[in-house]
């Protein structure tokens, strides 16, 4: 499958960042998506023709993402992609399991109903983007989904410890399960979720969350 271009840039985790977050957000995207693939050096003028902006704000919001350990700079040619170690992968998904699982399952008691409901648009969205093969959209709306869904909670440093956790595991197996036709159908998990925490049924939620990110790190995350 070949990668998707879109020069419109996203906003994740249902923020209203900066112009230059939002070009770091765009190619978190691409990063968490696996198609800026890691050992590969990308010139930010490169990167910028294919965002379809210019040159400095690409170039500046590189050097955030170096800062946050996602790439390295390159004297003279641009950035080089960072690998993630199968023992940090571990680490993540269990920091997230630690996080994710309780407090969502706690959900299923204490949401209101009204806030459930309203995220099922962005359920139906990671289905939609995942039937297409927009691996993109897929990272952008399942974001959103699951920071939304957390921040239902009230308590944003909860939220954003996993936004970094998220940020800095990559799913480079992405492109493999949606050409494989199983992404979609892990994609439907989310509306699986939305349904059990509808239905107040907190053993259900643990099941699902326990699952979906079995897949994170046993599928997703698995390198291509």
């Amino acid at each position: 499958m070949a990668p998707q271009h879109r020069p419109a840039l996203p906003v994740l985790g249902g923020r209203k960042p900066s112009y230059r977050e939002r070009v770091a957000d765009a190619l978190r995207a691409a990063l968490i998506a696996g198609e800026l693939r890691p050992g590969e050096v990308y010139s930010a003028p490169g990167l910028a023709t294919r965002f379809g902006v210019s040159a400095t704000p690409v170039r500046e919001a590189m050097l955030d993402l170096a800062k946050e350990g996602l790439v390295d700079t390159v004297p003279n040619k641009g950035f080089r992609v960072t690998a993630v170690s199968e023992r940090q992968l571990d680490e993540y998904t269990h920091i997230r399991s630690l996080i994710e699982i309780p407090t969502t399952a706690d959900l299923a008691i204490s949401a209101d109903p009204v806030d459930l409901e309203a995220l099922r648009p962005l359920a139906q969205e990671i289905v939609t983007s995942a039937a297409t093969g927009d691996l993109i959209s897929y990272v952008e709306a399942d974001l959103r989904f699951h920071l939304g869904l957390l921040s239902l909670a009230g308590n944003t440093h909860l939220v954003e410890v996993v936004r970094d956790v998220r940020r800095r595991s990559r799913l480079y197996g992405l492109t493999a399960l949606a050409e494989a036709g199983r992404l979609e159908a892990s994609a439907k998990e989310h509306l699986e979720l939305l349904d059990a925490l509808l239905a107040r049924d907190e053993e259900a939620v643990r099941e699902v969350m326990t699952r979906h990110l079995g897949h994170v790190r046993g599928l997703w995350a698995s390198k291509t």
